[in-house]
């Protein structure tokens, strides 16, 4: 882990040259060992991976898929201004390693899905990708609602969403899938119909692997396709 800016970053890298760098954004528990495995994965497949700890002015924990009563919290203690200054610090990173803008990309689970499409709006990167982000048709965090934003999407996206995912209506998915085609960016939405939320999880109860694998190869292909 890295710690030379306010906002604590793990940092993994490919033993060749990356070829360029991604930003990945936790989920409601932190980031925990499937985050810091996620971003394993990122450098195995020739990215640099950098994951901003997102909850380290609230003690930055490692909280337990079981127990959503210790999330609320650390959910109330976020604001858009320190979210984006943690991004920041994470896109500062991999600038100074090298890469331009349209070599970063955003990738996000849960909280940090809805965060990458609000960070692919807001900043500049070179195409992002959403796994299961709420916050569709009401605005979480202070940020507006997805369906708000997405129309401003000036940068390649991609939703990943289950079907089965009680608190994402199928739905709200596809009114996203509505506003994102308005936007001015090449857009797509790929549902699971056998998928829960927190499919990519392997260490959730609602892990389904047969989803996670075809979503986590149209992510690296279209990363591959959309980053310079």
């Amino acid at each position: 882990m890295s710690t030379s800016s306010a906002t604590p970053l793990s940092v993994h890298r490919p033993t060749t040259t990356p070829r360029g760098a991604i930003i990945v954004l936790q989920e409601a528990f932190g980031v925990n060992d499937d985050i810091e495995d996620v971003c394993s994965r990122f450098a195995d497949a020739g990215w640099l991976a950098i994951a901003p700890h997102l909850f380290h002015r609230t003690g930055d924990p490692q909280l337990g898929y079981d127990d959503f009563s210790k999330i609320g919290p650390h959910f109330e203690a976020l604001t858009p201004a320190t979210i984006l200054a943690d991004i920041d610090a994470a896109l500062t990173s991999a600038a100074g390693e090298g890469f331009a803008p349209p070599s970063i990309g955003v990738v996000g689970f849960c909280m940090g899905g809805t965060l990458a499409l609000h960070t692919a709006v807001e900043r500049e990167v070179g195409a992002a990708v959403t796994f299961y982000g709420g916050g569709v048709t009401a605005g979480r965090f202070g940020f507006p609602s997805l369906v708000e934003v997405a129309p401003r999407l000036a940068v390649p996206w991609l939703g990943l969403f289950g079907d089965l995912d009680t608190g994402i209506p199928v739905d709200d998915v596809e009114a996203l899938r509505t506003a994102a085609a308005t936007s001015a960016a090449p857009t797509e939405i790929v549902r699971y119909p056998e998928a829960n939320h927190g499919f990519n999880c392997d260490r959730r109860a609602s892990y389904h692997a047969a989803s996670a694998s075809d979503a986590w190869r149209r992510t690296l292909d279209f990363f591959a396709a959309n980053l310079a």
